[in-house]
């Protein structure tokens, strides 16, 4: 593979970052800003195809929308020889990929503290009317602070926008995808949930609820398996982050927490949960108490954000009930 260009006179080139099948990513230095950052461009291969740059630039436009501090932030975009470019926030550190595969899986306390962090990130996306769509470990970088970000919006679609995908195509990483985007069926900030919940249950059991080699297994088994409890595989998990967890990843989007935010209530609500809290970093909108599945009233959401487990600097925490259809 040849090595990218200069993005522009502006961003001088230090080395490659990593590549995929869509994009590769660049570290750069911004030479008006005195300051690192990276820049994600669209594969040649893909770059003449109208539809894969218009989703490519789609990116840029999304998240540049967002600001909060659980998400990589998007500086610019633009194209150089017909190939469109994103210039984004350069996060050092390692993804969630990254940390699992070296420890295989974490403390309570310190998964709990980075899906806080994720859930505050997406309530912010989800607010703006965007779905991520592909919340996974590699999209979810970790800095040496402790910080959790949010990356990779590629695959994002406003939630009133115009799909730009085909009907039945499912974008997406199958051990994370819920039921209804393996389906290929509508998807909505619950999949975002269901997705984050799967994230979760790795860090904790060292594994994601299903394994399968392709969307057609994956799909065989989330309707007709179920779930291997977590306790089973991570007994050291409290009872009620069980509960948090198996929630997120009920089968019917209707059956999971109604938000990111009342996802983290949960989770902040568990035994684990640290109580510090960091005003700065929580949601602007008043927050209202849900129903859990079982129709007892869960804990009103927290507007602060909980600090990270076993960190000095503030991060976050929550915790939920479980649903009745915890079995997916």
């Amino acid at each position: 593979m040849s090595a990218p260009q200069t993005s522009t006179k502006r961003y001088r080139r230090v080395r490659l970052l990593g590549h995929g099948g869509m994009a590769t990513v660049e570290l750069a230095h911004d030479t008006e800003l005195d300051r690192q950052v990276a820049i994600k461009r669209l594969a040649e291969n893909l770059a003449a195809n109208e539809e894969y740059k218009q989703r490519f630039l789609r990116e840029a436009r999304l998240a540049a929308r967002l600001s909060h501090p659980n998400i990589v932030a998007v500086y610019d975009a633009g194209a150089e020889n017909g190939v469109p470019h994103i210039v984004m926030e350069y996060v050092e550190g390692e993804t969630l990929s990254d940390l699992v595969r070296r420890r295989r899986r974490l403390e309570p306390a310190e998964a709990v503290a980075l899906a806080l962090q994720a859930c505050w990130g997406l309530e912010t996306a989800h607010d703006a009317g965007l779905v991520h769509r592909d919340i996974k470990p590699q999209n979810l970088l970790i800095t040496p602070d402790g910080t959790l970000k949010i990356a990779d919006f590629g695959i994002a679609r406003s939630l009133d926008g115009t799909q730009l995908t085909q009907a039945g195509t499912v974008l997406g990483t199958a051990a994370y995808l819920a039921p209804e985007q393996a389906a290929g069926d509508q998807v909505t900030a619950a999949a975002d949930i269901y997705a984050l919940g799967a994230v979760l249950y790795e860090l904790l059991t060292g594994r994601p609820p299903y394994e399968a080699d392709s969307l057609a297994e994956l799909f065989a088994k989330q309707t007709e398996g179920s779930i291997t409890p977590l306790r089973e595989l991570a007994p050291v998990a409290p009872a009620r982050l069980e509960d948090a967890v198996m929630h997120a990843l009920a089968r019917a989007p209707k059956y999971r927490p109604e938000s990111a935010a009342a996802f983290a209530a949960e989770l902040a609500a568990t035994p684990t949960a640290v109580t510090t809290v960091d005003r700065s970093l929580a949601p602007t909108r008043p927050m209202r108490r849900v129903r859990s599945s079982w129709g007892r009233a869960a804990p009103p959401r927290r507007r602060g954000l909980l600090s990270a487990a076993a960190r000095s600097q503030p991060g976050c925490v929550v915790t939920r009930p479980a649903a009745e259809e915890a079995k997916a």
